[in-house]
């Protein structure tokens, strides 16, 4: 039955796509922390895993409050440096992520589960209660209408109109950075930026 359970965690770990992690890189993790590391990926790999199950609309409601349990540090704490955007491997390997590090690994584990990479947008948004520019994970299900968005400060996952505490700045995404329009339209207005470009670059190199 031990052994059955193992091959069973394992190809979910092997099979699935990115983020996943080989066999070596599990071996990696040694000692204490290094068990609650690997503990924390398997975790990770089963519950996605879990998900597939489910409709889309619940998909994003357990990513978002399943990845919202990872505790929360800024990257000067976490990474010594500010505004470093972790990979998801990186920030299930550390265990703490910034706001931009939940909206990254919502949005790589959404792709894991068949989402359209048209319709996730990374978005940078202005929170009024805390008065500081914020990054949530957009996801536009339908066209013409406000994204759903997945917040690191909310366990709700409510469409952009209801987030009165949310003022949305840029959705990046690898095609470019827009802005929405007051039709919900997704005006581009620039390139890529390089701080996207670099993250994706990382992941390819991690994949």
């Amino acid at each position: 039955m031990k052994l059955l359970l193992f091959l069973l965690t394992n190809s979910i770990i092997y099979a699935s796509s990115y983020p996943n992690f080989t066999k070596n890189e599990l071996k990696k993790f040694t000692g204490h922390s290094g068990i609650i590391t690997k503990n924390r990926v398997l975790d990770y790999a089963k519950s996605v895993d879990s998900f597939k199950k489910l409709p889309k609309q619940n998909q994003l409601i357990s990513v978002n409050h399943y990845l919202n349990q990872l505790p929360h540090k800024t990257d000067m704490l976490n990474n010594k440096q500010s505004d470093y955007w972790e990979t998801p491997k990186e920030f299930l390997t550390c265990g703490y992520g910034d706001c931009e590090d939940y909206a990254i690994i919502k949005y790589f584990t959404l792709l894991k589960l068949g989402f359209s990479k048209d319709k996730l947008f990374i978005t940078t948004a202005f929170e009024k209660y805390t008065g500081q520019y914020h990054m949530v994970l957009s996801y536009f299900e339908e066209e013409d209408k406000p994204p759903l968005v997945l917040d690191n400060l909310s366990y709700k996952v409510l469409d952009l109109k209801k987030r009165e505490d949310l003022k949305a700045d840029i959705f990046i995404s690898p095609a470019g950075t827009y802005k929405l329009d007051n039709f919900n339209k997704l005006i581009k207005v620039d390139k890529v930026p390089e701080k996207f470009i670099d993250l994706l670059e990382r992941v390819k190199k991690e994949s």
